[in-house]
């Protein structure tokens, strides 16, 4: 009870409003700090299989067959035009 009547004798004071005036007045642009900016985090990637330089990396399965197809390409260069093999692949399956 010692407990409750320290919080009795305190009294709820009601505030009065004080009848002074306060003026707004625009911060100059020299006056306002520049907003804090926070480096982004970075998320840390591990790849789960050994790289060995082969992007995409893709898993066709254990019966893919790989289709290439190969044909000579006229290129055009500044020391003039020239034929190079192009090859193009895909994965079926087999």
């Amino acid at each position: 009870m010692g407990l409750f009547s320290q919080f009795g004798e305190s009294g709820a004071q009601a505030q009065t409003v004080g009848t002074e005036v306060r003026m707004a007045q625009a911060a100059s642009p020299d006056d306002i700090p520049p907003p804090r900016r926070r480096p982004q985090t970075r998320l840390r990637v591990t790849p789960y299989y050994t790289p060995d330089g082969v992007y995409p990396r893709y898993n066709p399965g254990p019966d893919a067959v790989r289709e290439c197809s190969v044909a000579y390409v006229q290129e055009h260069r500044p020391s003039g035009t020239v034929i190079t093999p192009h090859m193009s692949c895909y994965w079926r399956r087999g």
